[in-house]
């Protein structure tokens, strides 16, 4: 990992940040007035509104002279470790660590955690400690207004930098965890919705080819007919009947194109949003492997009493592809698929005789996971886990499906069972 990474999943938002900074500087100028001109404490107040300006000026900077959008690690950590010293600063003139906002400095580090990466939180956290230990044996009493300081034992005013720095690593490190597994989140759903754009893009031009066959058959016809008028008039010219026949060959040809591209499937709207049964979902998406696979597909349907059909839906293909196709990649000879259904319950289980899942993901319920890693990192190619695998599950939860992943007490393969409420799949 590079020191500081400035990858767009390591980064602030400007506005987010400079709005934030704006609450902040209210609220310290609001709480230095009261204490100064309410409670009466006595304290190097002109220097606390000096502070406080410098920083509202270093923010002006940041929100009208910094056009980029996001900030990077790099600056962002500058900015946060400003903060962290003016806040510093701010409490050394104000009782140092018996100042009861004194917890308000971990701020910084903890928001560093969500957005920026492990080294930036590292670095903001001993700065945090360094100014704490500071400000435990270095700075300024806030007298009070009837002459009275605020006095406690030592190991009273150790104890709290310990228990704020304690919370701070707490703070830190589950910060760090969630925005890690919300950035891996995210970038998984951003490639769920390129791979989505992509195929609509794919049928788009699907339906464009067959329109495309279908307004180019009538003039192709045309100049067919044509050509065989001139054969019958010019057919005993050497010269004008090879050419002729040149233009017959090709015009054949490029009707035989045409015709194939016009037999594409998914250009018929009506046969996409037509009423399916699971036994039709599968067999289609069986049928497209078996064309480019040499490995045997069994479909077992003994089982499936209760057809239900549903609108045809693409993040349900999508979604049974993914397993399906996996199962296909990593079985030796052959795939079961198992349908079915009652009353109550549609189930789907894609079953191969492939190496099986490993069993610590299976353990620790992780399959279907984003970027997920096993302890057998040297075979982890065998398994095919990871983005796939979260992509189609999510796909299919989406649609009201139940996942439930292990391997095959039968073959040893790796097993994917599927499962609706029939009332759910009503609402697909």
């Amino acid at each position: 990992m590079k020191f500081f990474q400035t990858s767009s999943f390591y980064s602030l938002n400007k506005s987010t940040y400079v709005n934030l900074r704006w609450i902040a500087y209210i609220g310290q100028l609001s709480t230095i007035l009261i204490v100064e001109f309410f409670l009466k404490f006595k304290f190097n107040y002109f220097t606390c509104i000096s502070i406080i300006l410098f920083s509202v000026l270093t923010n002006l900077y940041l929100q009208f002279k910094i056009k980029e959008n996001q900030l990077n690690n790099f600056a962002s950590t500058i900015y946060l470790s400003y903060d962290i010293l003016q806040l510093g600063l701010l409490l050394f003139i104000t009782g140092g660590i018996t100042n009861p906002f004194v917890f308000l400095i971990i701020i910084p580090a903890v928001f560093s955690s969500q957005y920026l990466n492990i080294w930036s939180s590292i670095i903001l956290v001993l700065f945090i400690t360094i100014v704490l230990v500071i400000l435990t044996f270095f700075y300024y009493d806030l007298p009070h207004p009837k002459v009275v300081s605020f006095h406690a034992p030592d190991y009273y005013l150790y104890g709290i930098p310990l228990s704020i720095v304690i919370g701070l690593i707490f703070l830190v490190y589950f910060g760090a965890k969630f925005g890690s597994e919300s950035r891996i989140r995210r970038k998984a759903y951003d490639k769920i919705h390129e791979l989505m754009a992509k195929e609509n893009e794919l049928l788009s031009l699907g339906g464009q080819a067959a329109a495309a066959a279908h307004s180019l058959g009538t003039p192709l016809s045309t100049i067919l007919l044509t050509v065989k008028e001139l054969q019958k008039e010019f057919g005993n010219e050497h010269k004008i009947k090879k050419d002729l026949d040149l233009l017959v060959s090709q015009s054949n040809r490029c009707s035989e194109i045409l015709k194939k591209l016009s037999l594409n499937p998914n250009i018929e709207d009506g046969f996409i949003d037509s009423n399916l049964s699971f036994y039709d979902y599968v067999n289609e998406i069986v049928r497209s492997y078996k064309e480019i696979s040499s490995k045997a597909f069994i479909i077992n349907s003994e089982k499936y009493e209760n057809p239900i059909n549903t609108h045809k839906s693409r993040e349900i293909i999508y979604g049974l592809r993914n397993f399906i196709g996996n199962a296909n990649k990593f079985s030796k000879k052959k795939i079961e698929i198992f349908l079915s259904s009652n009353k109550k319950i549609t189930e789907i289980t894609i079953r191969d005789d492939g190496p099986g899942f490993p069993k610590d993901l299976i353990d620790k319920h992780r399959l279907g996971e984003p970027y997920i890693r096993t302890v057998d990192q040297a075979n982890i190619s065998k398994y095919g886990l990871g983005l796939g695998t979260f992509i189609g599950k999510t796909l299919l939860e989406k649609n009201f499906a139940n996942i439930n992943f292990k391997n095959s007490k039968v073959t040893g393969g790796a097993e994917v069972i599927i499962k609706w409420k029939n009332n759910d799949l009503k609402k697909v």
